[in-house]
């Protein structure tokens, strides 16, 4: 099959387009999916680099990505959910590829509706951005909640996650964006690149963090006692708040969920911006792009 690899840690240009990579082997529980697309996310160039090897070991050459959705093309002995033709969606492992072997309770149908090359988009980021809400801050109706980099793709989650749970969401983003967040449905807004904005801020219950930083240790003093902290990027050494619960997010799969999103950008009740689609053999480059910051989602076609 065509897919990309890294034989080792390093720049874009560590990215190797292939064409006879061996086919994924399929185990009874294992759903083979043809890939209609998968995207890019930052944690895909931080493991590329080595600078997340603690966190995400790789076994070297080794598939990078974490999205995928696509048409089922075989099914193990013991699935009975799904079939061959199936559109469906994961987040998964081993994605820059043409085909990816999912095991079954990690995969959701793709409902009509939602266009497979624009789907492959969703998943990482929204599980991340929906459990940096419910599991690291555990926001409730009412609470304030907190989202640093809401115009990002997690924080865009993050902040619809928040906002169905009925928390009183303040979207964090840089003062040039004010205006553009307003489009996010929140309950007010504040400019992180401001101190004395910042400095007026009243203490919330909760923050779900998506910049990491500078940013996440002031926000750390913007937190009532007993409120909770979550983040998914990293925390400067002197980031510290004893009065408050920290909790690092590490994305787990959440078909359910999943699924849910979906629904949601289906229904235009949640929009996921798309920057750029690109070629599969293109990664490199779209890896460049992302390291680079700004814009939406990039995704790619094997």
């Amino acid at each position: 099959m065509k897919a990309v690899r890294i034989h080792q840690y390093g720049g874009p240009e560590a990215l190797c387009y292939e064409e006879n990579v061996p086919d994924p082997a399929i185990g009874p529980d294992t759903v083979l999916i043809k890939s209609a697309a998968t995207s890019v996310n930052p944690i895909d160039w931080k493991v590329r680099s080595g600078a997340r090897q603690k966190d995400f070991p790789l076994e070297l050459p080794a598939i990078l990505g974490r999205d995928v959705s696509g048409v089922v093309i075989a099914v193990g002995s013991d699935v009975r959910h799904f079939e061959p033709g199936d559109r469906v969606i994961a987040m998964a492992d081993a994605t820059y590829a043409e085909l990816v072997a999912v095991p079954s309770a990690l995969v959701t149908h793709l409902p009509d509706g939602v266009d497979q090359i624009d789907a492959a988009a969703i998943p990482l980021v929204s599980l991340t951005g929906d459990q940096l809400v419910r599991v690291a801050t555990r926001a409730v109706a009412g609470q304030s909640i907190l989202i640093s980099g809401a115009l990002g793709s997690v924080g865009r989650a993050a902040v619809h996650a928040a906002l169905k749970l009925g928390a009183n969401v303040i979207v964090g983003v840089r003062a040039r964006q004010l205006a553009e967040a307003e489009n996010l449905g929140a309950h007010a807004a504040v400019a992180l690149d401001d101190d004395d904005a910042l400095a007026r801020l009243e203490a919330v219950d909760g923050v779900a963090d998506t910049v990491g930083g500078e940013i996440a240790a002031k926000l750390l003093g913007k937190i009532r006692a007993g409120g909770r902290f979550g983040y998914a990027s990293v925390l400067p050494e002197n980031a510290s708040n004893a009065s408050v619960e920290v909790s690092r997010v590490f994305a787990r799969p959440d078909p359910a969920k999943l699924r849910e999103f979906v629904e949601d950008i289906r229904d235009g009740k949640f929009v996921l911006p798309i920057s750029r689609v690109m070629p599969l053999r293109d990664a490199s480059i779209a890896h460049e792009l992302l390291e680079k910051g700004g814009g939406g989602k990039i995704v790619l076609i094997p």
